[in-house]
């Protein structure tokens, strides 16, 4: 994971926000909370991954791991190399279709490749609204399961999160912690747009 430096997120000992901004100066925050004695979980803004850090030593230790790029997550595996055109991104994969469909494809100008990624584009275009509210019900969801997945109101949240019920959702919160809700109700706020 490396270039997270200046990743944005949020860190939380229990249920009390301790800390917000880039990674290198949350986790500083972290540390001290963490040496204090406290149970520290961070959490990439973006997406409200558990963001996993190597706290041992100083606080210049971990500055310089965190700067270097190594965190204790694990890292991401490359793509194998294989056919195609490594220069432009493709990837090859298998496509399982009925045949009347690669009849299809195959009459298409530019062939079944070229088709096929015309339609992705256009399906993407099409349900870009749906994704971001998807992408942030996942987001609230994550961060709402690990810190406040055994506070009273948490099923009937994910139940509002999911239905678009940004008024329920208030109702099933109102009684969390103030930073466990607050962010809470951050992150989910595409959902309900």
């Amino acid at each position: 994971m490396t270039g997270h430096t200046n990743t944005q997120c949020t860190a939380f000992a229990g249920a009390r926000r301790i800390a917000a901004g880039a990674l290198a100066d949350v986790a500083l925050k972290a540390k001290k909370a963490i040496d204090a004695g406290d149970d520290v979980l961070i959490f990439d803004d973006a997406t409200s991954q558990p963001i996993e850090v190597d706290f041992r030593g100083s606080a210049k230790d971990v500055r310089e791991r965190i700067a270097s790029g190594e965190l204790a997550a694990t890292p991401e595996p490359e793509a194998p190399a294989g056919p195609g055109r490594p220069k432009l991104g493709v990837i090859a994969r298998e496509v399982t279709l009925l045949p009347r469909h690669w009849d299809w494809l195959n009459s298409q100008p530019g062939g079944a490749s070229v088709a096929l990624r015309k339609l992705v584009d256009e399906a993407r275009h099409l349900k870009k609204g749906a994704d971001r509210i998807r992408a942030a019900q996942e987001r609230a969801y994550r961060f709402m399961h690990a810190v406040a997945g055994d506070m009273r109101g948490f099923k009937d949240a994910t139940r509002a999160l999911f239905a678009n019920d940004a008024d329920a959702f208030d109702a099933a919160t109102a009684k969390w912690p103030k930073d466990v809700r607050a962010h809470a109700v951050k992150l989910s706020e595409e959902a309900f747009a």
